[in-house]
């Protein structure tokens, strides 16, 4: 007998059961300060190299002289309607964290919250499977995990790596005269806004799902070369927030060339007709305060700025001798639209300064 669960109601749209997606469910940086500002802080032993200090991607717990734990966890809601296709993005999402500290990924463990009144044991099963899809491409198995019934569909890993404590590249690293270089596109909320309302092209949807699909593998490599210096990677709390992030916990302020900064198809034109999400605007008054913008800079640019990202790219801090290099290593890796899109300088009123 099948101990298929049969609904008496057809499944909704996964997107229609979260009241946000992807990395834009994450609570506003400003927000998190206030929740966090009373929580007592416990002794840092001195194995933690990194720790909640400058909000970096993951912990690094050093066990040895040449070896370090990296951990990381992270999940969401359905960014998109496709199963397979939210398991992979939430999974690719989370073993980022592990590339973007320069480490190398071991193995994962699985959080699965579930509204199992709502949807099939195949649809959840589907969701699973493209999170096991996106693990068996970063060469690690889910060696476990953890599952509830919840009032809205949840995925993601708790991702376990390893890094040789010199090769540790934290997000408050950067140096005075550094340049930035972005390994991926950004839009990813604004076509997630599109799809929501029904307006995301089938072309669009495509570029979208290999954007937030594609490992950024690049990381461990990145790590590697002695001129990098800081590297974080871009997601709920858009390219501003991140951006910001590093300036503050290098005590540097970075300045970004609009021009420069490279978008997904399309993106620009679906901002400039309202298409966007709640969270940037969020992003935007946790943060807005540290930006310098030019005079006419536009509230869809603004938007895209602050524009959550889901599986986003790696964001590196190197010095100028060590630009075609980092370009090299994100090319050799398939990230075509890597781009140098700005410079960091010594600390000034604000710590982001954007240019046109």
């Amino acid at each position: 007998m099948s101990s298929e669960r049969i609904l008496s109601n057809p499944e909704p749209r996964l997107t229609s059961l979260s009241h946000g997606g992807g990395c834009g469910c994450k609570i506003a940086p400003s927000v998190l300060s206030e929740i966090l500002k009373n929580v007592p802080n416990l002794p840092i032993p001195k194995a933690l190299l990194v720790g909640i200090e400058t909000s970096d991607d993951a912990a690094v717990y050093q066990i040895n002289e040449s070896q370090a734990i990296v951990a990381t966890t992270d999940f969401f809601m359905p960014i998109v309607d496709d199963p397979f296709d939210f398991g992979k993005i939430a999974a690719t999402n989370a073993i980022s964290d592990i590339y973007a500290m320069g480490g190398t990924p071991l193995f994962a463990l699985a959080l699965v919250g579930m509204p199992i009144n709502v949807l099939s044991n195949q649809t959840i099963s589907r969701i699973l499977e493209g999170g096991a899809d996106a693990c068996r491409s970063a060469g690690i198995p889910i060696a476990g995990g953890h599952t509830i019934d919840s009032v809205e569909p949840i995925y993601g890993l708790v991702a376990i790596g390893l890094i040789d404590p010199k090769l540790v590249k934290s997000n408050a690293a950067a140096k005075r005269d550094d340049v930035l270089v972005l390994g991926k596109p950004i839009g990813v909320g604004i076509l997630s806004a599109a799809l929501k309302k029904d307006l995301l092209s089938s072309s669009g949807y495509q570029e979208m799902i290999a954007n937030t699909t594609q490992l950024n593998i690049a990381g461990p490599e990145l790590a590697r070369l002695e001129g990098v210096h800081a590297l974080t990677d871009v997601t709920g709390f858009g390219l501003a927030g991140h951006v910001l992030e590093m300036a503050r916990g290098s005590q540097c302020t970075a300045q970004i060339d609009w021009q420069k900064i490279p978008l997904l198809a399309g993106v620009e034109d679906l901002a400039n007709q309202g298409i966007i999400t709640g969270a940037s605007e969020r992003n935007w008054q946790s943060y807005g305060n540290d930006i310098d913008l030019p005079e006419q800079f536009s509230n869809a640019q603004k938007a895209l700025l602050t524009d959550p990202q889901t599986s986003g790219g790696l964001l590196v801090s190197c010095d100028p001798q060590s630009v075609e290099a980092v370009l090299a290593i994100f090319h050799k890796h398939q990230f075509s639209n890597a781009k140098v899109i700005g410079k960091m300088h010594s600390k000034q009123d604000h710590y982001l300064t954007i240019s046109k």
